[in-house]
């Protein structure tokens, strides 16, 4: 809190001078009397826990706990945070995307170095083509980001994933540095990779990313469905990608600085498809081609005036094949081509020192082109203004914003989908009831508006779609305990967060006899019920050894509310579980550390209607890892082992589309 002073920060830095009045005061005491006494030296440190500057709930996950949760990309990476759950379709290359709070993949966006990743298509951000390799956190927001300085765009979404890349910190001493990098093991995976970082001058620097990744996707599963309980190859799962990457960085100071970065993603993968028993395999493949140029400029004027400008240029191209296909042709053909321009601006003042406004204003131009089938070719127009404020009043921290959202489309044939509008409000507040950092309560309401993607509206619409924009308003309830130690224990932090989440018109797909031609419709009313809880601790269980542990439960009752007269009525929605806890747990002395994980799910349902037919069944995988780092000379080098799975349980997350058995990864990087 601004204006505040922390306790706990100030007692390392009286230790330090406590200790440095003990050296000198006594060397003027004993000179009097002519004697000498030589003290040892004593080094003092000590270790802060892990706090997010966030007025909402918020999860962050950094580069040096990668390995610890045996994470290969960003969905890995996050699948222990509470509220999370993961729908991932299995193999090195499935598709992969994330629903918060049960409130589905559509209503989180992903935010790459503060500018958001836009699917128009389909409305979600497939996680595994994102690896670590040049990504220095990822933060999980509930509702928004604090700063209020921010896109406009950031305030649309029920949730924020927000991925920061690697800003390099090298000096005029050493003005570069050199990663490289191998990652190896099951599935015939490869995945050499580069990173290079580099000083210009005192105001300039880059970064380059480069790597490749090649696996064959076979697998090991267990078909017991049929009673067989044998083992089966999963096929059609190999993957090849090259991914490629570079930021430029222009920083004068902390309140002055510009950013061009450019991404290219390119790969061309199998999709295994559904197990059915007494059907033959499928036979699809994707090939994507994407690439985005963005640049960001931010100025703090001494009058306290902030500026921010965003950039975006992107270009995806997506072709699907399957083979086999019961048509006239034997073969299904498609070929996508979005386009998007993005332009933000958003300026901030502090009005009193305890008292900041802000403005933002986005425009998003969005275009798809489609060899499908009397494709409409539609083109969106979208623009978001906010105004915000974020005011100190003593042990209160209150946020507000109003955000309206316009969004207008046009089509080359057919009919386009009506315009929309709409103001959905935020309300954010955090309340220190005993005046210090330790103990904080806090509570939010956000409304939000989510517009029909491409597909929904349009994908083989012989007629438009009479879809109504999805509306959710959620309600949160939470306090956060933080406490800094010394001796046995360093810090303790525990979180729980109740919510609530009201979801109206929810936007869904219902098959249809062609599996190419779904019906999209309004669902109706979903009402989600929830309990977030987060331990963390680290602590010394001996001498120069540092042990941690984590924890994450998370209860969801997410119940179809539409209909009294429905079957499914008052019944848990698809896939998603009603409880789910991580644990973590990690041991480290020096260069060495020993890592394990452990994901805990209930059953869940694959359709509205639970009943036994169909019903999944919960599951426990546990994963671990082997960390080592040393030296080559001078070259710093980290190695480490990874065992996926250990106990090679069978499970499912998506009905009929296995996962993985036990699996190895192997991890060599050195530091030029």
């Amino acid at each position: 809190m601004q204006g505040k002073v922390n306790i706990l920060k100030i007692i390392p830095l009286l230790s330090v001078g406590l200790l440095c009045f003990s050296l000198v005061f006594p060397s003027v005491s004993f000179a009097q009397t002519d004697t000498a006494k030589k003290l040892k030296e004593v080094n003092v440190s000590s270790v802060t826990a892990p706090k997010i500057n966030s007025i909402a709930p918020a999860q962050q996950i950094t580069a040096n706990d990668f390995n610890k949760y045996s994470a290969f990309n960003v969905a890995d990476a996050i699948r222990d945070f509470a509220g999370v759950n993961i729908i991932d379709y299995g193999g090195i290359g499935g598709l992969k995307t994330v629903s918060v709070r049960s409130l589905g993949a559509d209503n989180t966006a992903v935010l790459y170095n503060g500018v958001q990743l836009n699917d128009a298509q389909n409305g979600q951000i497939d996680l595994s083509k994102f690896n670590l390799n040049n990504i220095q956190q990822i933060t999980l927001y509930n509702a928004q980001p604090s700063d209020i300085c921010q896109t406009a765009r950031a305030y649309a979404w029920a949730s924020i994933l927000s991925i920061k890349t690697v800003l390099p910190q090298l000096r005029a001493a050493d003005p570069y540095r050199i990663l490289l990098g191998v990652k190896g093991g099951s599935f015939g995976l490869i995945n050499p990779y580069l990173q290079w970082q580099q000083r210009i001058n005192n105001y300039w620097s880059f970064v380059v990313n480069g790597s490749v990744e090649g696996a064959n996707g076979r697998y090991k599963y267990k078909q017991n469905n049929d009673g067989s309980d044998t083992l089966a190859t999963r096929q059609n799962g190999d993957i090849h990608a090259q991914q490629a990457d570079g930021e430029l960085y222009w920083i004068k100071s902390d309140s002055n600085k510009f950013n061009l970065q450019f991404n290219y993603y390119n790969s061309d993968r199998g999709l295994p498809g559904p197990v059915v028993f007494y059907a033959a395999p499928t036979n699809q493949r994707l090939y994507n081609t994407d690439y985005f140029i963005q640049s960001g400029y931010q100025h703090i004027a001494h009058n306290s005036l902030q500026v921010l400008i965003n950039t975006k240029v992107s270009q995806s191209f997506v072709h699907f094949i399957e083979t086999g296909v019961y048509n006239t042709t034997g073969i299904t053909d498609e070929h996508y081509s979005q386009r998007e321009f993005y332009q933000s601006a958003a300026i901030a003042y502090n009005i009193l020192p305890a008292w900041k406004i802000s403005y933002s204003s986005d425009l998003d131009i969005s275009g798809l082109q489609s060899d499908v089938y009397k494709y409409d070719f539609p083109t969106r127009l979208s623009l978001f203004n906010v105004l915000a404020t974020d005011l100190y009043l003593g042990n209160w921290r209150l946020q507000g914003n109003l955000l309206n959202t316009y969004i207008t489309d046009q089509v080359r044939t057919g009919t386009a989908a009506a315009s929309k509008s709409a103001y959905t409000p935020a309300l954010i507040a955090t309340f220190l009831p005993f005046g210090n950092q330790d103990i904080q309560l806090r509570a939010y309401y956000k409304s939000t508006f989510r517009n029909p993607t491409f597909s929904e509206q349009y994908y083989y619409a012989i007629q438009p779609r009479p879809l109504k924009p999805e509306q959710a308003d959620q309600y949160n309830l939470g306090a956060v305990y933080t406490r800094n130690m010394s001796g046995f224990m360093d810090y303790i932090t525990l979180s729980v967060d109740a919510y609530y989440n009201n979801v109206k018109d929810k936007i869904t797909y219902i098959p249809t006899r062609s599996p190419e031609t779904p019906s999209v419709v309004n669902l109706g009313k979903v009402e989600i019920k929830g309990l977030d809880a987060v331990f963390k601790t680290q602590f010394n269980p001996f001498y120069g050894w540092k042990a941690t542990f984590a924890a994450n439960y998370t209860f969801q009752q997410a119940l179809d509310v539409t209909d009294p007269t429905d079957l499914y009525y008052l019944e848990q929605i698809p896939y998603t579980p009603k409880n789910t806890l991580a644990l973590n747990a990690g041991l480290s002395h020096n260069q060495f550390g020993i890592y394990y994980n452990q994901v805990v799910s209930s059953s869940r349902y694959e359709n509205s209607n639970n009943t036994p037919e169909y019903y999944i069944p919960g599951y426990s995988v546990s994963d671990a890892s082997l960390v080592y780092k040393f030296h080559i000379s001078s070259f710093p080098v980290m190695a480490s082992t990874e065992i996926n799975n250990i106990f090679n349980k069978s499970y499912v997350i998506i009905s009929n589309y296995p996962m993985p058995g036990r699996s190895y990864r192997f991890t060599f990087q050195i530091t030029i």
